[in-house]
């Protein structure tokens, strides 16, 4: 059993886990000026919260896209379980080819997204992490990362039209009865929502002319179910993907190597009699 975290720019989903069953998944706000004692406390109620033993975790791995608390969160695990955790960098085992210009770039929650879809879905496989941005990963057909899209997300397209806009207000991300509003919120909702959800249905479409080929498209991140469900494409909904994907990291990159067994290796004789 092992903790996996996810840091991105709103939260950060913490999940117990190991090949067998997810033991509890957690969100948390993301917050740069805590400290790690103050995510020790945290991550130590959650444990207690959903009845789980912290001494019996083996591990854990972090993936994050705030820098700034990489540390901190490490720190917190240690004082929490006494264990290290390994950190997504481009010093990890992963098994992916990614053929980027620079592939040391490459973020690390695409990466785990990547390395999770790859094990589970038939290739070629479009990813959309859907978050503060909206990521999209393209795997070809022989398990290469050739490459992607980052766009503004629904939430923060809302949120930089009300801080432009003197007469338009906050609202919250949800779907509207219909696609035409009648009242100032609706219409900005319908455009977040069914906006977004044109756009992806769109971007399926030319990726898919680029590569020449149908993909298999999987979609993961916090404000995703709201826009997948209405798509007109058929998109897979994955809620757990990038957890399972700091899974399959951890353990690429934690087994104990084997013992080699050399020449100079002998077998001590048994005395006879």
């Amino acid at each position: 059993m092992i903790i996996a975290i996810d840091v991105g720019n709103t939260n950060i989903v913490l999940g117990c886990l190991d090949s067998k069953r997810t033991y509890f998944t957690a969100r948390l706000s993301t917050d740069v000026k805590k400290t790690s004692d103050e995510y020790a406390l945290m991550i130590r109620s959650l444990f207690s919260l959903h009845g789980v033993d912290r001494h019996a975790i083996e591990g854990a791995i972090i993936s994050s896209v705030v820098p700034p608390l990489s540390l901190p969160l490490q720190q917190a695990i240690c004082l929490v379980t006494g264990k290290t955790a390994l950190i997504v960098s481009s010093g990890l085992k992963t098994g992916l080819n990614i053929l980027m210009e620079n592939p040391a770039a490459l973020g690390a929650d695409l990466v785990v997204d990547a390395v999770a879809a790859s094990a589970k879905y038939p290739k070629p496989i479009f990813v959309f992490d859907m978050g503060t941005a909206t990521t999209l990963s393209v795997i070809d057909k022989k398990g290469n990362y050739i490459g992607g899209m980052i766009i503004p997300g629904p939430v923060i397209s809302m949120n930089a039209l009300a801080n432009h806009a003197s007469q338009l207000s906050h609202v919250d991300l949800e779907a509207p009865s219909k696609l035409i509003g009648n009242n100032t919120k609706d219409c900005m909702r319908s455009g977040a929502v069914y906006g977004h959800a044109a756009m992806v249905d769109g971007l399926i479409d030319r990726a898919e002319e680029e590569i020449g080929t149908k993909a298999t498209v999987v979609a993961t991140g916090g404000v995703a179910p709201i826009i997948i469900a209405e798509c007109k494409h058929k998109i897979i909904l994955d809620d757990t993907l990038m957890l399972q994907g700091l899974l399959l990291l951890y353990q690429k990159n934690s087994r104990k190597p084997e013992p080699r067994r050399g020449a100079a290796e002998k077998r001590v004789p048994q005395k006879k009699g």
